[in-house]
Order: C-alpha cells, then structure tokens, then sequence
C-alpha cells in the first residue's frame, strides 16, 4: 500500500477512535419497535412495544460508556427515540429530536451512538415525535458511578426503576388529531406505575434491608406525588446530582423530572401501599403498587396513603430544601461543591414567559409570543449543511414584550462558553416543566409573583441542586444559571406535552466558529439525511 494511503487510514482511524471515546467500554443494544395491544387501565389500546415490552427495557450504563442502540422502526410512520437528561456532550446530532435528527422511516433502523460522558444518575428515553409519547416506548436510564467513585450511601439491597405518569385511554392518534384540530385534550383518565393501572405493579422487598427508586415522571400532564404506606423516603440523588439526604413522607414528581430515593423496609411484615397522585389538580387521581414483603404475613390493609392535593406551598418548600451533598464526588472522584458556580458572573440574562392562546382559530402555546413549528429539515443539519431559509438565529427574543402570538420556527442564538442566567416567568394557573437538554443547570431560585432584578438578592449561590428539569409553580418564577460549555443545537420546552407539541419550545443554539473537535464532533457517518440534505453526504471515511 502507498505510504500516503497508510498515513491517511491511520489519521481517520486515529479521529474515529477520539470521537467515539473507544478507551471506554462499550454496550449493545438491539431494539424492535412494534405495535401491540396494551390493557393498563383495563381498556384496549394501541401501544408501542420495544422487543415486546410495554414500558420499553431499562438502559444500565456507567459513567463514561459508550451505548450502541440500534433501532429497528416496524411502525407504519416515522419514529425517533430521545433520551432525557443525556447530555450528548459535543454530538448534539444523536439527540433524537426533530430538531437535530431526522426521523427514522418505517421498516428502517438508525444506530445511535451515544457516550454518557462524566454523567451519573437517574434519566428516562422516550419517543420524541408526533405524540407518540402517549403510546408508551419510554423506559428508564441508570447511569452507575465507577467502582472507584466514592457514593455517599451504601449499596442498596436492591435498585427498582419506578415510571409514573398520567394516562388516557385513548390512542395517542386519537389525542394527536384532537391537538390538530385546536382542541385542547381533556383531563387524563388514570394514572400509570411501571405501565400498569390501580394495584397493577409490585416491589419485592426483604425486611430490615435499604432499596433504591429510580422514579421518573414520564406522564403527559399533570405534576405527580408518590409515598409508600408507613414509610420514610430519603431523596439522594436527582438528574445526576447526589443531594443532602432529606428524609421527606412523600415527594413531588413534576413532568419529566427523574429522582432517586432510599426506603428500608423496616416495618411489621406485610404488604404496603405505593401511592401516587396528581398535584394542583381538581378532581385528584391516584393509583397504587403494592410494597411486598418477602415474609409477608397479610395483604394491603386500610385506605392507601393520603397525600398533598392543592398546596402549593408545601411545594415549594420541599423544591427548596433539595439541595446538593457539596463533599459527595459526582461522576468524578473531586466534590460536587469543587464548581463554584455562585463567584462566576453571569454574561446574559434570558427571561422566558409562556402563555397560551389561539392562532388561526386554533389553540397554540408559545415562549415569549413564538409558538414554535417545525421546519421541513432538522435545524442541526441545516446549519452543519449551511442550507439558508430553514430556520433564522434570533427569531426569539431574549424577554417577553407581551404581543399576541405567532408562529415561527424558533432559535435563539448563544455564545460557547457562556455563563447566563435564565429565568422563567409564568404568570398562568398552571404548573409549568421546563426541560433543557444537552445540558444540566443549577436552580437557584424560585418564587411567587414576577421575577425583578431584586430577586436575585434571595439566590442561593452555594449549594442550589443541578438538574435538567425544572418546575415553574402558578404566578411564579424559576431562575437558573447555566454554563453553556455544549457546542450543539440544543431544545428547550415544556414537558406538558401538549404544550409541547402545540409550540411551547425552542432551540438554543450554542455555537462557535472552530472546527476542532475538542469542541463539537462531526456529523455521524450513519446519520439520516432528510429535508433539503436529502441529496447531501455526511463525511466520507
């Protein structure tokens, strides 16, 4: 072979193995997506099946592993998966959004490839497009610390992923073309633990020992609050970040949050209630699991477990004792508290309202009066093409001005290596869930009526938890801080899903002008290309 072929193989090999982070291990997965009949709240519906699993199978990973999943769509429409709380660092294509991703065609597969690089913690994966998400394919994410990362607890006896989230019991088409038509959707039907109704799932536990949840609200609409029946639950983890151990009666789930907590079954042997109700909501729905002892001497006894209803209050204060553990090593061995965040000034402040109203006749939701619609090309792809006339940088502005809305395919532009303080204003009798990807934030305010600059004098500056999701009570603010350090196109929205899909998102656009890939990898050899790069190339090899 020519000295010149050597040496370029081996400069390709060299970047292939730097982009995928071959020095860490590898797992595979081999995923079906299929129709199938699904009964979770005793009526037949239409549901999506991952390798025949309604939810989908859990992803077991640690900290820096590389994730081959290999999707085979069996649909007869287009399916994407994305993966909550991943952070994709420097490889926004494999988000798995529209806005980055192109759908894969039914009877295709698409491979992602995925590093949960320095990330540890609890996250969830769900179908991104349509409104697939109330079909199912969702299933949860445990990202372990390695062996040598010290975590600030003992090994539980055993480690249970807990999905909960409102249901209906129409299929999700039904609920698609209701949204189409400028309906609003009415009040879900039931409430979902691990895909099963009322008394459908159990937890096995043996007495005297400690478990862990892993609970992620994967629901449409409704903030959630779970509690076992006689006992304690010590939150220690949320999104990534090990918290001070709080020990709480029960706790609130908002929209696409994920949590994990320590029980030990420490009471008589029996069988317990596991309950989970909506908040803030009137009527209040609850479902239930069953806690069950392996010595277990009778079964559940007396009503399930009362919990919080309307009291935002009781809310808030809770949201505001989650704090981090600053001693605990995070996916690295250095403390969480080593990142000052509080004595770095912020570069930008972006105020961000939502609301909700009629276009055309129909119900929309917007950001700052943008009610965002989708381009007919993934906005990554038409700015790593340089396609014009997809998308413009700028067309939300970073405060709201209070105009009636319109649509747009919204992005907003940022700079790398930013520090800005984001703040979301709701002046609507809703709780509101924002979700940021690509990215984790520090919370480090919140409170009723509208956000001023005096606001800030109550920030907490020391030890406010990092999470990528955050919950916005009624009349109410939510001030973030984010380091913006992931070159990416990057989606920012409501997890109220039909909010979601009725505008109320964005895309943040975190760019820089060098190439290097210690910045930003290049597009994947294996992505779809659709839209106006239809006829495109991704890098040769």
């Amino acid at each position: 072979m020519p000295i010149h072929l050597v040496v370029a193989l081996f400069c390709v090999t060299a970047s292939l193995f730097s982009i995928t982070g071959a020095e860490d291990p590898y797992r595979f997965f081999n995923w079906n997506i299929t129709y199938g009949d699904i009964y979770p709240l005793g009526v037949r519906q239409t549901g999506f099946l991952i390798n025949g699993q309604f939810p989908g199978p859990d992803i077991h990973s640690v900290t820096n592993e590389n994730l081959i999943i290999n999707v085979f769509n069996n649909l007869n429409e287009s399916f994407l998966l994305s993966w909550n709380g991943i952070q994709q660092r420097r490889n926004s294509f494999e988000d798995g959004v529209y806005g980055t991703t192109c759908p894969i065609p039914p009877g295709k597969n698409f491979t992602y490839i995925l590093q949960v690089k320095d990330q540890i913690g609890s996250f969830y994966y769900f179908p991104s497009l349509a409104f697939h998400k109330a079909a199912g394919g969702f299933g949860g994410i445990r990202i372990l610390s390695r062996p040598r990362i010290p975590v600030p607890f003992p090994d539980p006896a055993g480690d249970y992923t807990v999905l909960i989230g409102d249901w209906y019991k129409s299929n999700h088409t039904v609920l698609k073309a209701r949204l189409d038509r400028g309906k609003k959707l009415p009040f879900p039907d039931g409430i979902l633990i691990n895909g099963r109704g009322p008394g459908g799932a159990s937890f096995n536990v043996e007495q005297g020992k400690t478990y862990r949840l892993r609970i992620s609200n994967v629901g449409l609409q409704n903030s959630l609050n779970f509690r076992i029946q006689n006992h304690r639950l010590t939150l220690v983890e949320v999104e990534g970040t090990h918290t001070l151990q709080t020990t709480y009666s029960s706790i609130d789930i908002h929209l696409g949050q994920s949590c994990s907590v320590l029980f030990t079954a420490d009471q008589p042997a029996q069988d317990y209630y596991i309950a989970v109700s909506t908040r803030f909501t009137n009527p209040v729905l609850t479902s239930t699991a069953t806690l069950r002892y392996s010595n277990s001497a009778g079964p559940v006894s007396g009503p399930p477990p009362g919990g919080p209803t309307i009291q935002i209050d009781w809310s808030l204060n809770q949201a505001r004792s989650i704090r981090t553990n600053l001693t605990a090593s995070g996916p690295r061995p250095n403390p969480q508290g080593s990142y000052h965040y509080g004595l770095i000034n912020t570069t930008r402040t972006i105020r961000l309202a939502n609301s909700a109203g009629q276009v055309n006749g129909k119900q929309r939701y917007a950001v700052n009066s943008v009610s965002f619609v989708p381009a007919d090309t993934p906005l990554k792809l038409a700015d790593y093409f340089k396609i014009g006339g997809v998308f413009r940088a700028g067309s939300i502005s970073d405060n709201p001005y209070g105009g009636g809305i319109y649509l747009d395919t919204s992005v907003m532009n940022a700079e790398y290596r930013a520090f800005v303080e984001i703040v979301f204003q709701n002046k609507e009798n809703i709780v509101q869930s924002w979700h940021l990807d690509g990215y984790s934030f520090f919370v480090v305010g919140m409170d009723g009526g509208q956000w001023t600059a005096d606001s800030r004098k109550g920030y907490n500056l020391r030890d406010a938890v990092s999470r990528c999701t955050t919950q916005v009570y009624p009349k109410s603010w939510t001030a973030i801080y984010v380091a913006l350090d992931n070159v990416g196109m990057w989606n920012l929205r409501s997890e109220y899903w039909a909010r979601q899909y009725l505008g109320q998102q964005f895309y943040l656009r975190v760019y820089t002008t060098s190439t290097s890939l210690r910045d930003e990898y290049p597009i994947p050899k294996n992505a779809l290309l659709c839209g106006r790069t239809s006829r495109r190339s991704t890098r040769p090899l």
